[in-house]
């Protein structure tokens, strides 16, 4: 929902339909956040290779070399670090399903007084209180699902690891792939394709920004330079330890 809305609009999101559509969306995953994460990190660490490659004033087709297989390796070690951190998340869940069955099989009492003091908590009480555990531990598949998320404060819907996976990988790849685009296709002397390649990195670095701000809901325009900078600041860094590294190598 956007940050801002008018009295109309408010009105508009506020209808028994539309707040039923966005109960029922807000249990699907975006994995827009994700791709921005993916692809911040792909357009810093090609680009931080291209700049340490020409810091050091190295062969292009060093920058290229490594830079391919930065993107295939490091952007497939991110997308499995997603894959397997989203699917513990998956299986934390689980496993507190099968322990909350467990203790409502073994204990029924006393998980019916969780539930009581959660509510309770919350302020309910009395003859309303009663109906409201009745309610809440007649079905036991609403029952286990409170206790998931009362108790434990976790999400019931968790990420695909797949999907999360694949968008993480394939923001690494089409924004990574960036830097390198110029040393594929120019013959210049290398502190000219460095130049190409670092407006054109600087404006997907950017434009990432502009993303990163819708999805938290933050001035675009701000995470836009916050990117930029963060961005320019490692490539400058790999850069100035690439001539450091060529005036070692040279003495």
């Amino acid at each position: 929902m956007p940050d801002h809305l008018t009295a109309k609009n408010l009105d508009e999101v506020h209808t028994p339909a539309a707040i039923a559509s966005r109960l029922a969306g807000s249990t699907q995953h975006s994995y827009l956040g994700d791709f921005v994460l993916g692809a911040i990190d792909g357009t810093v660490t090609t680009f931080a290779i291209v700049a340490g490659v020409t810091g050091a004033d190295l062969p292009r087709g060093v920058a290229l070399v490594l830079g391919i297989a930065n993107l295939l390796a490091d952007g497939f070690s991110m997308a499995v670090g997603n894959y397997l951190s989203t699917k513990a998340e998956s299986q934390v869940v689980e496993r507190v399903r099968r322990i909350e069955a467990q203790h409502i099989d073994e204990v029924p009492e006393g998980e019916r007084e969780e539930i009581r003091q959660i509510f309770a908590g919350k302020g309910f009480e009395g003859d309303l209180l009663d109906r409201i555990v009745d309610v809440i531990t007649e079905d036991r598949h609403r029952w286990i699902d409170t206790m998931v998320t009362e108790e434990f404060g976790l999400r019931l819907e968790t990420p695909s690891p797949r999907q999360a996976a694949m968008a993480t990988f394939a923001a690494f790849i089409i924004t990574g792939i960036v830097p390198l685009v110029p040393f594929f296709f120019s013959a210049a002397q290398l502190q000219n394709v460095f130049s190409v390649s670092a407006l054109a990195t600087g404006i997907t670095f950017f434009i990432i920004g502009l993303v990163k701000g819708h999805v938290v809901g933050h001035s675009k325009l701000l995470s836009g330079l916050e990117t930029l900078l963060v961005g320019s600041a490692a490539a400058g860094l790999a850069y100035f330890v690439g001539v450091g590294l060529k005036q070692l190598v040279a003495v």
